[in-house]
């Protein structure tokens, strides 16, 4: 009866670190994805004014928080704000900080993080964000945005 037990508990404890072993790697999976829709969103859509791309990250019910403008729920007036802000002499770009990642179960992952913007290659501002990544078959889209805590940079 005990061999019996004690080859129970090595079966278990072996599902148990093949299970742990398995959401590694799904969560190593899930921040390589984001991260990589993080710079396309920002290092290719935002910073090089591809509005296409930009169009094709955005869910169709976007809804963006922002500190200094409030609520935006229109996804053409997002791309809109795009265009304008290319159409600038100065030049708008962003930089990841940091950020951090988690599975928001089967609907996709949240991204909470902190950037910082630059004008013509000088640090304006810092910012703090939350991105709501849905996962649909196998594109993400960002479904909401809260960009908050503002500031400049002290010179």
């Amino acid at each position: 009866m005990i061999n019996i037990l004690i080859l129970f508990m090595l079966f278990l404890s072996r599902q148990v670190t093949a299970q742990t072993n398995s959401d590694v790697l799904k969560m190593d999976l899930l921040k390589t994805e984001i991260i990589k829709m993080d710079s396309l969103l920002f290092d290719v859509a935002f910073n090089q004014c591809d509005a296409a791309l930009f169009k094709k990250i955005i869910a169709d019910d976007v809804e963006f928080y922002d500190d200094r403008s409030g609520l935006s729920t229109s996804k053409p007036n997002e791309i809109k704000s795009l265009l304008a802000k290319c159409e600038r002499t100065e030049k708008l770009t962003r930089k990841l900080n940091s950020c951090t990642i988690d599975k928001l179960g089967d609907f996709g992952a949240v991204q909470i993080g902190e950037h910082t913007f630059y004008i013509d290659g000088k640090p304006e501002g810092t910012g703090k964000f939350i991105h709501i990544w849905e996962r649909k078959d196998n594109d993400w889209k960002l479904k909401r945005i809260v960009s908050y805590e503002h500031r400049p940079i002290k010179k």
